[in-house]
């Protein structure tokens, strides 16, 4: 496995790019550390395929540099860098066994065929298909030729990451939950660096130690699961993360209090506001529903079950709680924001609070 550095990389896919607009993925520094679990996450067109397939040596950086422990692979290709990559849509040999797909990039290397058995079956009862060794690939469900590629991704031990592109697009949703839990349980055994490309909230929070959300060709926050719920660094992190996303709405402030309409809103510190527009972002979760506080006129209540989603109008602002499956709505509805949910945003960059 390898630590990954990619060195202030700019990619550009036009000949001679001149403004920020010009390119795909704008300035990223990062390090993708020895045995990480990382997801980028953003919308189609943000980047993140981009980036991986520079760090894959699919791509060539319009400028910057790529280290792996310390070694600049920069002009080295995939082959030399030693990466395996599963992409979108699987790609296997139909003609082939299961077996003899996984065996392949092994017997390329010259393994011993002693040594290819035992790795392909330890491999293949790892991945579940064991039973369908001796089978043509061509036969397969989408989810086992899915399998198959990362078994081909597994097989090699030398590998210094593991790369994924949307690799549960064409997977129904019951195994894309199958899938994840054993990705998740493969990195926890064998330590792999992996980093996995997703558009999909739920796959990224669930299989990542550390997400990397990407934004207009740029990283705009990476954290925990945790640290994007509770504090998203900006306002386009708060929309995506969560569902609903995060209620975001114009405010001035003075001093502790933040005034939205003819609504003051105690703040739990002094923001340390700079130029741009001021926003209060919150949660639903954090949104409380009851008898006390602002007054909201309520549009929908969505039962999902376990909870409900409530939307309402606050000084003409579309906000969203959530409340229980057994809470019920008042007549008289009034809303509060638990302060320890309260973000402050000046031009959509999240700012501290002092004392």
């Amino acid at each position: 496995m390898a630590r990954i550095d990619v060195n202030h990389v700019r990619h550009s896919y036009l000949p001679n790019p001149q403004k920020d607009a010009d390119f795909a993925l704008r300035e990223v520094h990062h390090t993708f550390e020895d045995g990480g679990a990382y997801a980028l996450l953003g919308p189609s067109g943000c980047g993140k395929t981009t980036l991986l397939n520079i760090i894959s040596g699919l791509l060539h950086p319009s400028h910057g540099e790529l280290l792996f422990n310390g070694k600049d692979v920069t002009n080295l290709s995939t082959q030399e860098r030693n990466i395996a990559q599963v992409f979108q849509f699987p790609v296997i040999y139909d003609t082939m066994t299961v077996y003899d797909n996984l065996a392949f990039p092994l017997r390329n290397r010259g393994v011993p065929e002693a040594d290819v058995d035992r790795t392909v079956r330890e491999t293949l009862e790892m991945i579940d298909l064991a039973s369908w060794a001796k089978k043509k690939a061509r036969g397969l469900t989408a989810d086992q030729k899915q399998k198959i590629s990362l078994g081909r991704g597994l097989v090699r031990s030398d590998v210094n990451a593991i790369l994924f592109d949307e690799p549960l697009t064409v997977i129904d949703p019951h195994m894309k939950w199958v899938l994840r839990s054993q990705l998740k349980q493969l990195h926890r055994r064998f330590g792999y660096t992996m980093v996995y490309v997703t558009h999909d909230q739920t796959e990224a929070l669930t299989f990542a130690d550390q997400v990397v959300v990407m934004y207009d060709g740029g990283i705009v926050q990476i954290g925990t699961p945790a640290e994007l719920f509770e504090r998203p660094r900006h306002t386009f992190v708060g929309y995506f993360i969560g569902s609903p996303g995060m209620n975001v709405m114009p405010v001035a402030i003075d001093g502790k209090t933040a005034t939205i309409g003819s609504q003051r809103i105690e703040l739990p510190g002094v923001p340390k506001t700079g130029a741009g527009p001021i926003e209060l972002g919150i949660r639903p979760e954090y949104v409380r529903l009851g008898r006390d506080g602002m007054a909201v006129k309520i549009s929908k209540v969505e039962d999902l079950g376990r909870h409900k989603v409530v939307r309402a109008s606050l000084e003409g602002r579309e906000i969203a709680a959530v409340i229980g499956e057994d809470e019920s709505v008042p007549a008289d509805p009034k809303v509060r924001f638990d302060p320890a949910g309260i973000n402050i945003y000046a031009d959509s960059w999240r700012v501290e609070m002092g004392a």
